[in-house]
């Protein structure tokens, strides 16, 4: 006889909307596999946009499809031909669709069967799943794993020095609140989008200074209080088609670096004295959930959790992340 578990299911290309918690099979550990009993999960963008039908032309979704990428819980099986992982020990990561196998790194892609379910099996030999220290709570680990990860690379790639100017657009999700005590420690004055409602966090991140993209050109908003320009941007938010803009406000020999598709260029752009690049590291060259785990226990990272739902509201809460103004992550607890 299968055995069964709940699980947040996609039936079908469609909205969020459609999405349903049902019965599903208990996935199986293959060689270099572990079985999680999850813990908790966090919602991400791709966890729409790829049932949502955004990315049809290019893959191709197979359903009954169970979203989810981020991660906590316990190990309760493990496959043959993994090491370091026994029965009971506590993890955390996030593990990306197997249909993105082609965009989920080359040496040691981090796949999975979907994490918003009571169970989730995820290769093991990657660098974006790990022990989870008992210093650690299980919303963080939840929380933090893609999120945690992009703020780092972001830091890291736009190599910021002391007093550079960096507006980021975005700064209320789950990247951008990650990423601004970041660039604050950093040394850097941060001028963060926000509504007026958001204010406040954002400073309390460690934003400088807010322009409210609601009642604001943000453009027009940042020329006017950086005459010469900003140093550079941080794109969480716009597509990458749209970054014209934003690019006008750099000053020269400024950089642009976005999390957005498609990778920026000097025509998407509109100049040529300013650098853009797009950050994705999918193969841990700017550490993964070891380096995560230790900057969380020491204090420096710390996802924002702006709302949770059990798992048998998990399509609600995909609702809200599409259609409410939402701060941070959500986050998803399991209900046994």
């Amino acid at each position: 006889m299968t055995r069964t578990m709940r699980a947040l299911v996609a039936p079908g290309y469609g909205p969020p909307e459609t999405y349903v918690v049902t019965e599903v099979p208990v996935p199986r550990p293959g060689p270099g596999q572990l079985r999680i009993k999850v813990a908790a999960a966090a919602l991400n963008a791709a966890d729409l946009v790829l049932p949502g039908g955004d990315y049809r032309a290019m893959v191709e979704v197979d359903f009954p499809h169970v979203p989810g990428n981020d991660f906590a819980g316990t190990v309760t099986d493990v496959g043959p031909d993994v090491s370091g992982y026994t029965a009971g020990d506590e993890v955390f990561g996030f593990a990306l669709p197997r249909v993105l196998r082609p965009m989920a790194g080359a040496a040691r892609p981090s796949l999975g069967t979907g994490s918003l379910a009571e169970y989730v099996v995820v290769e093991a030999d990657t660098p974006f799943v790990a022990h989870r220290p008992a210093a650690l709570p299980v919303d963080q680990a939840a929380a933090l794993p893609i999120v945690g990860t992009t703020a780092r690379a972001l830091v890291a790639a736009g190599a910021f020095g002391a007093d550079e100017t960096v507006l980021v657009v975005g700064a209320t999700g789950g990247v951008g609140t990650t990423v601004l005590p970041l660039l604050a420690a950093a040394g850097t004055r941060v001028t963060a989008t926000a509504t007026a409602a958001d204010a406040t966090l954002v400073r309390q991140l460690g934003a400088a200074e807010v322009v409210d993209y609601r009642t604001d050109d943000v453009t027009a908003e940042t020329l006017r209080r950086h005459p010469g320009g900003v140093d550079a941007i941080l794109n969480l938010y716009l597509p990458g088609t749209e970054l014209r803009g934003l690019a006008s406000t750099l000053r020269p020999g400024g950089r642009l670096l976005t999390i957005t598709p498609p990778p920026p260029d000097a025509d998407a752009l509109g100049r040529s004295d300013v650098t853009g690049s797009m950050v994705l590291d999918m193969d841990g060259r700017y550490g993964g959930m070891p380096e995560v785990a230790a900057d969380a226990v020491a204090g420096t990272l710390k996802a924002t959790i702006g709302r949770r739902f059990r798992l048998t509201d998990a399509a609600h809460a995909c609702v809200a992340f599409a259609r409410e103004h939402t701060t941070g992550k959500i986050l998803v607890t399991m209900d046994g």
